[in-house]
């Protein structure tokens, strides 16, 4: 009887096994359809765009205003104009760059993907390829976060703990904190 109920037990997981093993299916279902198999169209957008996709987290979160941001409060921030002027200047300059790397990763990720799809690729193309990728990554990382560090010079502390206010970082109270503890060191 024993025996009966542990090989009706291994039937039945064997057939749960080869069930599952069976529907599994890769993370990249669908994906062998984008024209940029590396890029999804919100990818390709938002590179085109020259958004931010975040590359600035290291500065926006650490009291380091982002200059859209800082356009989008310009009332509740009470900028002077000379504040707006450059916020202006300076998110322009970084907008325009942000597009041109933005557009130039798209065309080596594009070069990428075609090596692999017409199997071209060698392992000498292939760091050749990631090493430009990754330079224009950097590239691209740096102009949104330079664009953070000169919002800094241009926004006194107050604007700067508004901003974090309206951004939803910290409350004033915790930003005077921070303000007093950075005096007293």
């Amino acid at each position: 009887m024993i025996m009966n109920k542990t090989i009706l037990f291994a039937t039945l997981l064997s057939f749960s096994y080869l069930s599952f093993a069976q529907h599994k299916h890769s993370n990249y279902v669908g994906e062998d359809k984008r024209i940029i198999k590396s890029l999804s169209d919100e990818d390709i957008q938002n590179l085109q765009e020259g958004s931010g996709m975040g590359l600035a987290k290291a500065a926006e979160l650490n009291h380091y205003p982002g200059p859209k941001h800082v356009l989008d409060n310009a009332d509740e921030l009470q900028l002077s104009d000379e504040q707006k002027f450059s916020t202006e200047k300076f998110f322009r300059s970084m907008h325009e760059e942000a597009v041109r790397l933005g557009n130039l990763i798209i065309e080596k990720e594009q070069t990428l993907d075609s090596l692999f799809a017409n199997s071209l690729i060698t392992q000498t193309s292939l760091k050749s390829e990631l090493d430009e990728i990754a330079q224009l990554r950097s590239q691209l990382r740096f102009t949104h976060l330079h664009a953070h560090l000169e919002m800094k010079n241009i926004l006194s502390e107050k604007q700067i703990a508004k901003y974090d206010e309206l951004r939803g970082y910290v409350s004033q109270k915790k930003m005077k904190n921070h303000q007093t503890n950075k005096t007293n060191r």
